[in-house]
């Protein structure tokens, strides 16, 4: 049985500075963003590591780690409840979206276009 290593402190960093940009309410520069997720893309390929502590407390690397292994595992570390329940909020809000009379039609007492 092979035991796997602990993530590196690069990863653990990389983790970080990329929560605190996808936390960050001042504008991003979309070059060190991208920067930083393919570092931190490039570390979470590697096989040998034990990522689960990392990615329970990181969502934004459990969300790249995703998409890097979705093929395999699909949507592997997102809880099935609360996509369900995202999905279905979702299409609630765009029903009733959709069935409010939009702004212009209301203003101008025209009836709705079918």
């Amino acid at each position: 049985m092979k035991t796997l290593q602990a993530p590196p402190r690069t990863a653990l960093v990389l983790a970080q500075l990329l929560e605190r940009l996808d936390a960050s309410r001042d504008a991003v520069d979309p070059h060190q963003y991208r920067a930083v997720a393919l570092r931190l893309r490039d570390e979470l390929r590697d096989p040998d590591v034990c990522w689960d502590p990392l990615l329970e407390h990181s969502p934004a690397a459990a969300a790249l780690y995703e998409n890097l292994h979705y093929g395999d595992a699909g949507l592997c570390r997102s809880p099935l409840d609360a996509a369900m329940r995202a999905e279905m909020a979702a299409r609630d809000a765009i029903a009733a979206a959709r069935a409010r009379p939009s702004p212009d039609t209301a203003a101008s007492g025209a009836a709705p276009a079918a």
